[in-house]
């Protein structure tokens, strides 16, 4: 480990900085047992272009080049110097910059807090917005608008949301609290709960049972299944195998829409697999309104906001583990079946 303190750099307009190893070095890492390169635009051009961004990789109208890393991308070490190309190549350090972020439309929603306190800050976050950045999103997330609009670059998502579903999301402040909270989610100490609206089955009339009994205040059932990802698609699949995800269901009405029969659901995962709510009530028959991949995968824009899944993520609570005291938080969003 490096005698020096690490200073790598803060985000820029809320988007963190990407870290890249050099090869070489004494300390243990994938790239150890590998040649290091005469200068830091050598091993630029020669390794880190080709493998790991794309040569050809254009970034908007910006094509990456070594010249981008030392000057927009403030290439820097981990001892917290600006890095020039023709410098020497520090054997299995780290390196931090500044990817090019191109433009994003913006997603015409807003997050709305709810509570804050020097730890926490609690916000719902509407359909359509992700958590942290992904993919097409880097801008256009949770996170990284947040961090630009309160100028708090140390604000990070302890759990996430799915893209399309809206409600409750937690966000640590400080650094120095943080492990605490995120163990507290890693270890199943959050009791959640989502409110759903849902299908019911094309053929269920009033006083048909539906799937694990359910009817209007008889308490919950359990959907408990193996739940694994298909290769290549969004889609999660209910598998054989040793049960990994349960769900606790509760109807608590009945509703007719568009002509057809569905029904408002509480919805407590008691695991965390991706998709788990949506996965379970399609495999049930009763697939979420709005939902943009059960049954079927509608691949739609992801700019298109014509239909919203109702799924919100309704209330968080916890025993908080600084203080010992229970904590709850409770959504001000609502469910509409006419947007879905």
């Amino acid at each position: 480990m490096a005698a020096f303190e690490q200073r790598f750099l803060p985000p820029r307009d809320g988007i963190s900085a990407a870290r890249l190893r050099a090869p070489g070095g004494r300390r243990t890492h994938a790239g150890a047992h590998l040649p290091v390169p005469a200068t830091v635009g050598a091993w630029l051009a020669e390794t880190v272009i080709p493998s790991t961004l794309g040569r050809e990789q254009a970034f908007g109208a910006m094509r990456l080049t070594p010249e981008y890393f030392v000057t927009d991308g403030a290439l820097t070490t981990e001892g917290g110097e600006r890095a020039a190309l023709a410098d020497p190549v520090e054997p299995g350090g780290i390196y931090s910059f500044h990817k090019p972020v191109p433009h994003e439309p913006r997603i015409p929603f807003e997050v709305a807090i709810v509570y804050e306190d020097e730890d926490l800050l609690v916000v719902d976050k509407p359909a359509f917005l992700a958590s942290t950045p992904n993919g097409k999103f880097v801008r256009e997330c949770v996170v990284t608008r947040l961090r630009a609009a309160r100028g708090e670059d140390s604000l990070v998502a302890i759990h996430r949301l799915d893209r399309v579903t809206s409600g409750l999301l937690i966000l640590s402040r400080r650094g120095a609290t943080r492990g605490a909270y995120q163990s507290m989610f890693q270890r199943r100490e959050v009791r959640k709960t989502y409110r759903a609206l849902a299908w019911l089955p094309p053929a269920w009339r009033p006083g048909d049972p539906l799937p694990l009994g359910l009817a209007p205040g008889a308490g919950a059932r359990y959907r408990i299944s193996r739940l694994e990802k298909e290769g290549g698609t969004r889609a999660v699949l209910e598998t054989l195998g040793e049960p990994n995800a349960r769900t606790s269901i509760e109807l608590l009405r009945v509703l007719r829409h568009a002509g057809r029969w569905a029904g408002e659901f509480l919805l407590r995962p008691h695991t965390g697999k991706t998709h788990q709510l949506r996965v379970h009530m399609n495999a049930l028959g009763m697939p979420l309104l709005g939902d943009p991949v059960y049954p079927v995968d509608l691949a739609p824009d992801p700019y298109d906001f014509s239909s919203t899944l109702q799924l919100l993520a309704e209330r968080l609570a916890f025993a908080d583990p600084l203080t010992g005291e229970e904590r709850a938080f409770e959504s001000g969003l609502r469910l509409d079946p006419r947007s879905a």
